[in-house]
């Protein structure tokens, strides 16, 4: 039972997720600077929407029913290898809706919109408790690694055609991301 003095959190039931606008980039960058301790996932954002990483399409918001954007994930251009991929990062909630769903909306919607695009294959290098509930699995697994040492749990892959497996090699990111 909620007491007079515990402030209720309305959460949706259901998120609204849409690719971003131009109109979202300053909303997006906001949601980011409130995500995180620094700057620079924001500073990271802007510099791989004037990449050739980026992809139209795959910047996802993810709002309320008011239409305030609340969430955002991104998936940009990867290489595992020689062979084309993505790779999800950043994924960010203003504080005051995490953990209501918000980011997940986001991200299954960023990765439906990959495999519609005929995109094979998402790296992501996070919480090993979070991502496997979208699919990603151990990334070293499958022979896949990376130029700097990160704990073996926390770089995950996953394929988007249940007929392609996963190929191996080193994951190769956007220079903005500076691996």
């Amino acid at each position: 039972m909620r007491t007079p003095h515990t402030p209720s959190k309305r959460i949706p039931s259901k998120w609204i997720t849409h690719p971003e606008t131009g109109a979202d980039i300053p909303a997006v960058r906001e949601i980011l600077l409130a995500a995180f301790e620094t700057p620079l996932e924001a500073r990271l954002v802007d510099a791989l929407r004037a990449d050739p990483a980026w992809i139209d399409g795959l910047s996802v918001v993810s709002t309320g029913e008011d239409g305030k954007p609340v969430g955002h994930a991104l998936l940009t251009r990867c290489h595992i290898g020689d062979a084309p991929a993505l790779c999800l990062a950043p994924v960010a909630v203003r504080p005051e809706h995490q953990r209501g769903g918000a980011g997940s909306a986001a991200i299954r919607a960023a990765l439906r919109a990959a495999e519609e695009m005929g995109e094979r294959y998402v790296t992501v290098l996070g919480h090993p408790a979070y991502y496997p509930r979208f699919g990603f699995g151990r990334a070293s697994a499958h022979g896949i690694g990376l130029t700097i040492d990160v704990p073996d749990e926390a770089m995950m892959a996953m394929s988007l055609d249940a007929t392609r497996p996963l190929p191996s090699g080193t994951v190769r990111y956007a220079a903005p991301f500076g691996i």
